[in-house]
C-alpha cells in the first residue's frame, strides 16, 4: 500500500498571493484583511504567510453572514 508522501498534501502555509489567488481577490485586499484582523497571518522572520486553515475558516465566516467592511 502506498503510503501519502509530505509533497502529496496541500500547503499548510500559503504566501499572500497564493491566499489571495485562493480568495479569487487581489493582493491589496488580501494584505487589507490581514491588517483588520479578518484574516490571520503567521510572520516566520520577515516572512508572512497565511494558514490555509485561516483561508477556510475566513471564507466559512462570509458563509455565515459575517461581512468584511469596505476599506476607505
Amino acid at each position: 500500500m502506498d503510503q501519502p508522501s509530505l509533497f502529496d498534501q496541500p500547503p499548510i502555509l500559503l504566501t499572500i498571493p497564493e491566499a489571495a489567488r485562493l480568495l479569487s481577490i487581489g493582493r491589496t485586499l488580501t494584505y487589507e484583511l490581514i491588517a483588520s484582523g479578518d484574516l490571520d497571518v503567521v510572520h516566520i522572520g520577515r516572512a508572512a504567510r497565511v494558514p490555509l486553515d485561516a483561508v477556510h475558516d475566513f471564507v466559512a465566516n462570509r458563509r455565515a453572514g459575517d461581512t468584511v467592511a469596505p476599506a476607505r
